[in-house]
C-alpha cells in the first residue's frame, strides 16, 4: 500500500525472501508528497495496480469500488471509500481468516492518524472537503468495532496532517478517547481543519503531475 518510487526494489525483494507473490498494489489516494512508485511496482510484478474509481489520472488501472473485497487466500480486504484528505481516498479493512471472521485492522492511508486526522486543504476545496472527511469519519471509521487495530499512512512529521503522534499504530477505541478532531461536531471540526494548516508539501505540483500521469520518474 502507497509504496514510494524509491522503494520498489526493497518490496520485490521483500516478496522474494519471503517466497510471495504481490497481486495487489494499492495507493490510498493520489500522493502529493512524494513520487508513487505504484505503476512501477504493478509493472514489474505483473500486479493489478488499485485506486479508487473516482480516482483523476490520465492511465489505465484498476478501479476499486466502496465495499469492494479483495481475496488474498487467508486475508481479505475490503476496500471502503473515506474521502475528505482527497476525493479518491480509500481505506482497508483487513481480515485474517485464520484467526477469526472479524477484521483485524485498519489500513487508513491519510484519513485518520494517531492522534490527528488528514489535512484536507491540499486538493483545494478545503471546507467542502472538511465536511467531507467529518462524514467519513462519523459514518465510515468511527462506526467500526472499537478493538480494530489502526495503521495509518504516516507519523509525526509528515505534512499530511497537524499535530499527529510519532506512535505508527493505535486502536479505534483509542483515538475515540483521545485523538482532539474525532470530539469535535461538524462546525468545530470544518473551523479546525480549515485554519492553522502546516505548508503544503515542496514540490507538490511536480509530484501531483508524476502521480496522476504514472510517469513518476
Amino acid at each position: 500500500m502507497d509504496p514510494q518510487a524509491k522503494d520498489v526494489d526493497a518490496y520485490t525483494e521483500f516478496a522474494k525472501a519471503k517466497g510471495m507473490e504481490i497481486k495487489y498494489v494499492i495507493d490510498t489516494h493520489i500522493q502529493a508528497d512524494h513520487l508513487s512508485g505504484g505503476v512501477r511496482l504493478a509493472q514489474v510484478t505483473g500486479a493489478d495496480y488499485c485506486l479508487h474509481e473516482s480516482a483523476d489520472v490520465s492511465f489505465d488501472f484498476t478501479a476499486v469500488t466502496d465495499n469492494k473485497d479483495l481475496d488474498l487466500g487467508n486475508v481479505a480486504i475490503r476496500v471502503l471509500h473515506t474521502p475528505g484528505h482527497t476525493p479518491e481516498s480509500i481505506s482497508l479493512l483487513v481480515t485474517d481468516k485464520t484467526r477469526g471472521p472479524e477484521p483485524w485492522f485498519l489500513l487508513t492511508g491519510d484519513t485518520l492518524f494517531v492522534g490527528a486526522v488528514g489535512r484536507p486543504d491540499l486538493p483545494g476545496n478545503a471546507e467542502e472537503s472538511a465536511a467531507q472527511l467529518y462524514k467519513t469519519l462519523q459514518e465510515k471509521i468511527l462506526t467500526l468495532p472499537d478493538a480494530l487495530e489502526i495503521y495509518p499512512g504516516h507519523f509525526s512529521g509528515s505534512v499530511c496532517g497537524a499535530g499527529m503522534s510519532g506512535k505508527a499504530s493505535s486502536t479505534l477505541a483509542f483515538e475515540k478517547r483521545w485523538n482532539p478532531a474525532l470530539i469535535l461536531d461538524r462546525a468545530a471540526f470544518i473551523e479546525k481543519m480549515t485554519s492553522g494548516t502546516p505548508p503544503k508539501p515542496a514540490d507538490i505540483e511536480v509530484f501531483l503531475h508524476a502521480n496522476r500521469t504514472g510517469r513518476p520518474q
